[in-house]
């Protein structure tokens, strides 16, 4: 009778493989274990971490949150049919404003129900990113940064140069307006008030404040943000069979 021979480069390469895989996880999660997803989970958490990267790469000692990486999520998101409702999660310092809109455009512009919730702070342009959902929470003790549009290092010193920067600023304040319940002149008053930051202009709003001006629907933490998805998906389910019967 024929031993089989067991290939020590191929067992190798398997311990190899598995080294590598170990060492992602601990990279990614900072754990060896993954968290695994019900099957029966019909609801994807997005989470928008640290500073939002868009087209030049920050340095590696920043915590980012790549657009390149969320936008083909979103697209995944849509396009499987056994995701029903999405649930975003922010605690975001802000960061590039193109990146930060694109992001918001394609949240509200998915056919799924979206909910929000600010933990911590949606600084700057985390703003629009937290009101593109059909609903917003914000939990008691965070605040969002409301200020100007901004640009570092450097700026060519022409007149186009700042009517780009107002019409950019345009873009912002018309999206956070249209998928929120704040009028545009509060949101101006917030955005370009004088003392309420330290040498800065702009307003620092904590979570009720935020509720009481119209830009986040309410107060509330994570089981309060889970209920509402659910009851936006049998609501979406309601209609999708009033549509066909």
């Amino acid at each position: 009778m024929q031993m089989n021979e067991v290939n020590p480069e191929k067992q190798e390469g398997q311990k190899d493989e598995k080294s590598s895989s170990l060492i992602e996880k601990i990279q990614q999660l900072g754990q060896t274990n993954v968290p695994q997803l019900s099957q029966d989970s019909k609801i994807h958490c997005l989470t928008i971490v640290g500073q939002i990267e868009g087209h030049v790469q920050l340095p590696p000692h920043n915590k980012t949150t790549k657009y390149e990486h969320i936008i083909p999520q979103l697209v995944a998101i849509e396009q499987n049919p056994n995701i029903e409702g999405l649930m975003v999660i922010l605690n975001t310092v802000g960061g590039d404003v193109e990146a930060g809109l694109a992001i918001s455009e394609m949240i509200s512009s998915l056919s799924k129900p979206t909910v929000s919730i600010v933990l911590g702070g949606g600084h700057s342009i985390g703003v629009p990113i937290a009101v593109s959902c059909n609903y917003s929470f914000i939990a008691d003790t965070a605040t969002m940064t409301i200020h100007p549009i901004r640009l570092t290092g450097l700026v060519i010193g022409v007149p186009q140069t700042f009517e780009y920067l107002d019409k950019m600023q345009e873009r912002v304040i018309r999206f956070v307006t249209k998928h929120s319940n704040i009028t545009e002149d509060t949101f101006k008053d917030l955005m370009f008030a004088k003392g309420n930051l330290t040498r800065d202009i702009g307003t620092n709003v904590i979570g009720p404040d935020a509720v009481d001006t119209g830009l986040i629907d309410e107060v509330g933490g994570l089981g309060q943000a889970m209920k509402k998805l659910n009851e936006l998906i049998e609501l979406n389910k309601e209609r999708k069979e009033g549509i066909v019967q």
